[in-house]
């Protein structure tokens, strides 16, 4: 792959984060943890929570691009050592 090509994908990468977030800025950004909390909280409304976060970002689209970040950072690295590996065996 070339250099210029990896930017342009690098570039999709983002135009494809971003756009929901500009073409819906007032879309429901939900996950799993608020639906499992749904369910929790109508089968047993006396439940009370016993952790809470280190951290609250400021808005579910914050959230939801930082656990984006967090899995694509985890697959290059997935990628770059499983790539160092096959590079390896083939020498």
């Amino acid at each position: 792959m070339t250099a210029r090509m990896n930017v342009l994908l690098l570039g999709l990468a983002a135009l494809i984060v971003a756009a929901p977030l500009v073409l819906s800025p007032d879309a429901p950004f939900g996950g799993t943890d608020d639906a499992a909390s749904q369910v929790v909280a109508a089968s047993n409304p006396g439940y009370e929570k016993w952790t809470g976060p280190l951290w609250q970002p400021p808005g579910k689209e914050v959230e939801s691009s930082l656990f984006a970040l967090q899995a694509a950072f985890g697959a290059g690295l997935l990628g770059y050592v499983l790539g160092r590996r096959r590079r390896r065996s083939d020498e």
